[in-house]
């Protein structure tokens, strides 16, 4: 391979796997989801084959999905994502760690001193996950008794991205002189108090955290609607995304990067990172059959509430062997809903059929040989439909270990992966610039 381009990898890991019967596969590690030690190792392991980020999804609410299903799930009990990472942080050295904090139903102030606790804690590894929160029912955990309108919640994190930067940029980087002979703990003239007064916060502001290591943590961000890319381009240096093809995800890669130039930021000032649902076998039949008893595990009733999850609708009452019925617009996430009205359009697939796809995993999968997945990726990187991918295991331990001691030796060989840190940072890992303080030079 003559092409620089090289893959970024991120490991999805809250829950640990996205796949509803993942903890009943057999070696599989039940208790994955919510045991510490099983989770510092998983870290250990993609450090040590050096990847970019341990990545961790957030959930505000348990009942999400008709307790008979939520009963077979292995996400119905997670770690709160900061503690658990500030843990890791201290087990681990190089490895990224992003954690989700909702715009919607948090502070400016919290988030803006977690992260930056966490990045110094962590020696400059912290990324935020900007999310709005599609889930309904997390509104009723916050004294809401509707959910936030979908427009009005981009709205709202716009607002709150230029808050939380700004308050990490409360002081200059020397603005702690820590001057034993003088006396002078910090200069005031290196102080910045922010005093927002916007339209949807008002914050005073300073903060009381030295700036972070990488000036800011690095700035993620998931959603995939109009206004999901659009705050993407204008505040987001990696995308975590879920395109359903190739083709699809070469038309998100150009239209979000289109949107960079205008906005004065570089192509390689923000990296598409689609999650890939990962099966290795040692053959591409071994893979496929290993996916086949995978989604054999997942109950119906597990796979109708996910369904319902994905629609905003209660597909319950649904014939399940009939075409999926019209369903009607909903204030929940929009991209997944029109991605599932086109799946079944496109595959013509029963309620039935929809719903053990949805229940299972139903987004972008590579499933195959080690040599088969390589090739994929590869052509996603070079064709431009990704920068790299944030990887979803189908089981834990041994889906985690085919990725870690299979699938990375073969990028590498091939050119596509580091073979070693370059940095320390995780804004090292992934090429990323360290942000200027806008209220100090």
């Amino acid at each position: 391979m003559t092409s620089s381009r090289r893959l970024h990898l991120g490991a999805f890991m809250r829950p640990v796997s996205l796949h509803t019967g993942a903890w009943r596969y057999p070696g599989a590690y039940p208790d994955a989801n919510f045991n510490v030690a099983h989770l510092v190792s998983f870290a250990r392991k993609l450090e040590a084959a050096k990847f970019d980020a341990f990545f961790m999804a957030d959930h505000l609410a348990v009942l999400n999905m008709p307790v008979e299903a939520l009963r077979r799930s292995q996400t119905v009990t997670s770690f709160e994502p900061f503690t658990l990472l500030s843990a890791i942080a201290a087990l681990t050295e190089r490895i990224g760690l992003v954690a989700t904090a909702s715009t919607t139903f948090d502070q400016p102030y919290h988030v803006a001193r977690r992260f930056a606790s966490l990045d110094h804690i962590s020696g400059g590894r912290a990324g935020w996950n900007i999310v709005t929160t599609s889930n309904p029912d997390a509104a009723l955990n916050f004294g809401l008794t509707d959910h936030v309108e979908h427009g009005e919640r981009y709205v709202r994190a716009r607002e709150f991205f230029d808050v939380v930067t700004g308050l990490w940029d409360s002081f200059a980087d020397d603005a702690f002189a820590r001057d034993v002979e003088s006396g002078l703990f910090f200069d005031p003239a290196r102080m910045h108090v922010l005093d927002h007064k916007g339209p949807q916060l008002n914050v005073r502001g300073p903060l009381n955290i030295a700036r972070p290591v990488q000036g800011w943590p690095v700035i993620v961000q998931a959603g995939q609607s109009e206004p999901g890319r659009q705050l993407a381009a204008e505040t987001a240096e990696a995308v975590f995304c879920a395109p359903r093809d190739l083709a699809d995800g070469k038309a998100l890669y150009a239209d979000i990067k289109r949107r960079l130039a205008p906005l004065g930021r570089a192509r390689d000032d923000l990296k598409l990172l689609p999650a890939a649902f990962v099966v290795i076998g040692e053959t591409d039949a071994e893979a496929r059959a290993k996916r086949l008893h995978l989604d054999s595990l997942v109950h119906y009733e597990s796979a109708i509430a996910s369904l319902s999850v994905w629609l905003g609708h209660d597909a319950s009452g649904f014939d399940p062997d009939a075409p999926l019925p019209p369903i009607p617009e909903t204030n929940d996430s929009k991209t997944g809903r029109e991605q599932v009205i086109r799946l079944a359009a496109t595959e013509g697939l029963t309620v039935r059929q929809l719903a053990q796809r949805y229940g299972g995993y139903a987004g972008l999968a590579f499933v195959g040989s080690v040599g088969t997945v390589a090739d994929a990726m590869e052509q996603w990187l070079m064709e431009e439909g990704s920068d790299g991918f944030n990887i979803v295991f189908p089981f834990l331990p041994q889906g985690l270990d085919d990725v870690t001691e299979k699938l990375v030796p073969e990028l590498q060989r091939r050119g596509l992966f580091r073979k070693d840190y370059e940095g320390t940072t995780l804004r090292d890992h992934l090429g990323l610039k360290r942000p200027p303080n806008r209220f100090f030079a």
